[in-house]
């Protein structure tokens, strides 16, 4: 099997992220309390959190973008 160095450092990340879990919440993702309404919505909340964060930094490379071109025009 071949070592890819990018997903190597995802696994470690999955890993380092579940160990923070147990750390904090002292439950790991084969919990059994929660219903899959719950997980549902546990999902939701993550992926709404990711539209937050990449719509900063959308709004960044397009600041970027639009400030390059403004500086180009007016020479």
């Amino acid at each position: 099997m071949i070592e890819c160095p990018v997903n190597r450092r995802v696994v470690n990340k999955i890993t380092k992220r579940a160990a923070e879990g147990m750390e904090t919440y002292g439950v790991t993702m084969a919990r059994t309390d929660l219903s899959t309404l719950e997980w549902l919505r546990h999902a939701q909340e993550e992926a709404m959190d990711m539209a937050v964060y990449l719509e900063r930094l959308i709004q960044d490379e397009e600041n970027k973008y639009n400030n390059s071109i403004d500086i180009h025009c007016r020479k």
